[in-house]
């Protein structure tokens, strides 16, 4: 592992075994300000970012030791990098990819060759989007929201169930039930949900919330056959069917 003490910016992981690539890479992020650390393997890729919990972390999918896949799950799944940025960049093209790496908890998905500049005009877009999400994650002074039990406390990202067992969550899955606990009892479009929980971009389609939605009902349903919270309205979108209680 290298990295680059010259730049005073945000801390960039960049994850590749192709030498090319990540000399590539650096040499663009370094230039804009910056600091910039690289992995060459799964293994040494979860290593560094749980030791340096950078900003962002550039994740190919191919990778030895571990996949891009099983690098982004670890990653999403220790609390030390929950809330660390990913952006997958791989040569890997197929829908199925792409979905499955937003559903992972991917920010972003941007397929090999690729522009330096569009590469650039994402990070600043992911990480924009990231600080608008911390400043999203205490909307109107509000501490947490609580419903049939369970907590989501705002300050710590973190949710609790009935039972009083934390409960983990990607970035994409705490945005969207902030926004659905902040608007109990009303139907949400997907778009809506995709503007409102601040994931829409031009690799986001409207069937990643359903993705998400998906994912969140497995966490916190007791049957995610039968919901109870996170109910769909046919044609309409999708509505918290319970009631909320606001904390300030």
């Amino acid at each position: 592992m290298t990295s680059s003490a010259q730049a005073s910016g945000d801390r960039i992981l960049v994850v590749d075994d192709e030498p090319d690539i990540i000399a590539l890479v650096a040499y663009h992020l370094v230039k804009h300000g910056y600091r910039v650390s690289t992995a060459s393997d799964g293994n040494e890729a979860v290593r560094a970012a749980k030791q340096e919990q950078p900003a962002l972390v550039i994740l190919d999918l191919m990778l030895p030791g571990k996949s891009g896949y099983d690098v982004l799950e670890e990653l999403r799944g220790a609390p030390a990098t929950r809330d660390t940025a990913v952006l997958m960049l791989t040569a890997r093209k197929e829908e199925e990819d792409r979905i499955r790496g937003l559903a992972l908890g991917a920010d972003d998905y941007l397929t090999k060759p690729f522009s330096p500049r569009e590469l650039l005009a994402r990070i600043r877009t992911i990480l924009r989007r990231r600080r608008a999400e911390v400043r999203q994650g205490r909307p109107d002074g509000v501490r947490a929201y609580r419903f049939d039990g369970w907590e989501l406390n705002l300050n710590t990202r973190r949710l609790t169930s009935r039972e009083g067992k934390s409960v983990a969550l990607s970035n994409g899955e705490f945005s969207l039930l902030v926004v659905m606990l902040g608007a109990p009892n009303r139907i949400l479009s997907r778009d809506q949900l995709l503007d409102l929980s601040r994931l829409h971009n031009d690799e986001v389609y409207s069937r990643s919330i359903d993705v998400q939605i998906m994912r969140l009902r497995r966490k916190i349903e007791r049957d995610a056959a039968q919901p109870r919270y996170i109910k769909t309205e046919r044609g309409a979108g999708y509505i918290f069917g319970v009631p909320v209680d606001t904390v300030y």
